[in-house]
């Protein structure tokens, strides 16, 4: 290091740090579609297992979906809102209802 004669040690060479910013992922909203024959309950039992609400926020998003014909049930990364899908269209398949679950980029 050089002294400035002041007994401040200075260095003409400035340093500098580039700090590369990560981007967060893109996040991917889970809808529920309405639809004439899955039965409310189930519904709400699904928004239950699947999406950890309790009982009256399930009957909530429930009768959204109902009245408006779809509702955001949450928004997940892609890999989770990808299996949250998954899972609700292979449970309602395997109990024989029509229930619909899409995903979209928020």
């Amino acid at each position: 290091m050089s002294d400035d004669g002041n007994g401040n040690g200075s260095d003409p060479t400035i340093l500098t740090k580039t700090r590369t910013r990560s981007q967060r992922p893109p996040l991917y909203k889970v809808m529920l579609l309405n639809d004439d024959y899955t039965p409310m309950e189930f519904v709400v039992h699904i928004l239950e297992r699947f999406f950890g609400l309790n009982h009256a926020q399930a009957f909530e998003i429930m009768l959204t979906v109902h009245k408006k014909g779809l509702a955001v049930v949450g928004v997940f990364s892609f890999e989770v809102a990808e299996t949250k899908v998954a899972q609700v269209m292979d449970f309602a398949r395997r109990h024989q209802h029509p229930l619909q679950c899409t995903m979209e980029k928020e």
